[in-house]
């Protein structure tokens, strides 16, 4: 069978003039575009990255020798095959994609069986690693960024300097940083709001405000006065607000890619010579205004909705780690009161 991997969709009931679907101007819909229609608002019921995860999965396993439709003796031996090579959470996405697109083909699921489930629990067990995080970038690291960012010329240290304090001081997914349009910004007495119009936990566009004060003017970082002077110089009125520049200092029209930040902030940290910059990635900024802003003395509840988390559970992870050896029963019998 033909690889196909974006899953079909069901197609619409026959209607009536009864039940026919009309443009805003009142008139009424082909057949073709009522289906185009359908198609389009159940695609959108799963996240683009999801897709794009899925996707890649059936990828994967037509690559490896899989045929779909499958049964379930062949998604065991896939299983087998990568069980030492794959972690266990990189699998049970694997299942889920296949899952997914036999559903939606309409055939029966060869991964509804207990057995599959039960091996991957074992291959946990057998193989599973601790999860590779990405490493807190410390408040103090990012203030020595900025300090080198601000001795170079040019608009690529402007915007990265803005970019950086943003992403760190509003906790933002580098999706959320390179998405953010310059009507998603305004300025207030106090600072900047900034309108997030989707985010990972805002699928439904129901919009997020992130509140960012305007920093102490002796402070190394003013992440909305660093916006103001990055968009000032390069005359942006309208758009995307962070986007590629060129070697001769010319600025485009298109945003930034996402996995641009990843790349500036390994340059940055590189720059400064921080002996962990590998170990860094987008969601550095995340985890660093958490493990920073307690160590700082904010609260739980104003860190969890500055970064815009979900579960109690991920913040106090993260409170944990800043509190490691603060708090720690080993360093009471280490360093005794005198």
């Amino acid at each position: 069978m033909t690889a196909d991997t974006s899953p079909a969709l069901p197609p619409v009931p026959c209607l009536t003039a009864a039940g026919a679907v009309r443009r805003s101007d009142g008139t009424l819909l082909t057949e073709s575009e009522v289906q185009e229609r359908h198609r389009q608002f159940l695609a959108a019921a799963t996240a683009d990255n999801t897709r794009r995860s899925y996707r890649s999965a059936i990828r994967h396993f037509y690559a490896w020798g899989g045929v779909l439709p499958c049964d379930t003796a062949l998604v065991t031996r896939y299983l087998l095959n990568y069980a030492a090579s794959l972690s266990p959470g990189t699998l049970a996405l694997r299942l889920t994609a296949l899952s997914q697109w036999h559903r939606f083909q309409g055939f029966a699921d060869p991964t509804d069986h207990p057995e599959l489930r039960r091996m991957l629990r074992g291959i946990g067990r057998t193989h599973g690693k601790p999860k590779k995080k990405a490493r807190a970038l410390p408040l103090e690291d990012l203030e020595r960024m900025v300090a080198a960012l601000s001795q170079q010329p040019g608009l690529a240290a402007l915007r990265n300097s803005a970019l950086l304090q943003l992403a760190f001081f509003g906790a933002f997914r580098r999706s959320e940083v390179v998405g953010l349009q310059l009507q998603d910004l305004a300025w207030e007495p106090a600072g900047l709001a900034i309108t997030l119009v989707r985010s990972k936990t805002d699928q439904q566009g129901q919009g997020i405000t992130c509140a960012i004060p305007y920093g102490a003017a002796s402070g190394i970082c003013c992440p909305a006065t660093a916006l103001k002077r990055w968009l000032q110089a390069a005359g942006i009125s309208a758009g995307p607000v962070f986007r590629r520049i060129t070697r001769w200092d010319r600025i485009g029209d298109e945003a930034l890619y996402a996995g641009s930040v990843n790349a500036i902030l390994a340059a940055c940290a590189e720059a400064i010579g921080l002996p962990y910059a590998p170990e860094l990635s987008s969601h550095s900024f995340r985890r660093g205004l958490a493990t920073s802003a307690h160590r700082a003395g904010a609260n739980f509840i104003d860190i969890k909705r500055q970064g815009g988390w979900r579960h109690d559970g991920t913040v106090q992870g993260y409170i944990e780690e800043a509190d490691q050896f603060r708090h720690n029963a080993a360093g009471n019998l280490l360093k005794p009161e005198s």
